[in-house]
């Protein structure tokens, strides 16, 4: 009887929990208009939206889309959103995408779904970035979610050594675990592998962006600074909008020598 009733419990919990999604999804869908050239996201809250999107495609609003993941991609093509490519459309309108976690500032932690290389692609590529996601995601620092970190399977032991390095020498320690699926590692749609690592609190998310960026064996990292311009957040007294505090794009994700 009390796990039956812990089980209906958390069956409301999680009923609330993508009602917020929708609820974020259903806000951001308002900045979408016709011919927009919109980059798709991945994850359970980027589904709610493409869930809408179909919705206003199957009655007449014209968009093309890029998704992020193979993942994405399916879900619109089963539902009927129109897609292309950055290859075929390499400037994007407007992206959509959920994230693992968001600051005050907008600096984002994604990559929890596995396709933070395309995602990051994708917003770049874009004129503005909204992240929608519930108030859950909200904090005041980053690092509570582990930061996943795209590597190249080659020389996977000396990436992890490399990457335990640059986080010690900027006062940053915790477990850096390859991401396993079903006792295989995980690899991700370009082929690579996710290490998460679990480093608590990020103070300085630009220097440890460009200590990653400096290790051969990683591809990309999950922290997204200077893209998203705006967040929707849902909670339970509403939807909150946050625009970020300077211009998405005035400053690059890492920084060039």
């Amino acid at each position: 009887m009390l796990r039956a009733r812990n089980t209906e419990f958390q069956g409301i919990i999680d009923m609330d929990a993508r009602q917020l999604k929708i609820e974020a999804a259903r806000a951001a869908l308002a900045h979408v208009s016709d011919s927009m050239r919109l980059g798709i996201g991945t994850g359970t809250t980027a589904e709610e939206f493409v869930r809408l999107l179909a919705e206003k495609v199957a009655t007449g609003m014209t968009v093309v889309g890029v998704p992020t993941s193979e993942r994405t991609a399916l879900l619109c093509r089963q539902l009927g959103v129109p897609l292309s490519t950055l290859e075929e459309t390499p400037e994007l309108d407007l992206t959509v995408d959920g994230a693992d976690e968001v600051d005050p500032e907008l600096t984002l932690i994604k990559g929890g779904g596995g396709a933070l290389l395309r995602e990051k692609i994708v917003a770049a590529a874009s004129q503005r970035m909204i992240v929608i996601a519930d108030r859950s995601k909200m904090v005041d620092t980053l690092g509570r979610f582990p930061l996943p970190i795209e590597v190249n399977p080659f020389g996977l032991r000396a990436t992890e050594i490399a990457v335990a390095a640059a986080a010690e020498k900027l006062g940053l320690s915790g477990p850096v675990t390859l991401r396993m699926t079903g006792g295989q590692a995980f690899v991700t749609d370009g082929g690579h592998f996710i290490l998460d690592a679990s480093f608590g609190r990020i103070p300085d998310t630009r220097a440890l962006s460009n200590a990653l960026h400096a290790i051969p064996g990683v591809v990309e990292h999950g922290l997204f600074i200077g893209l998203a311009s705006a967040a929707i957040i849902a909670g339970g007294d509403g939807i909150q909008t946050v625009h970020a505090a300077r211009k998405p794009g005035s400053s690059t994700d890492h920084d060039v020598a």
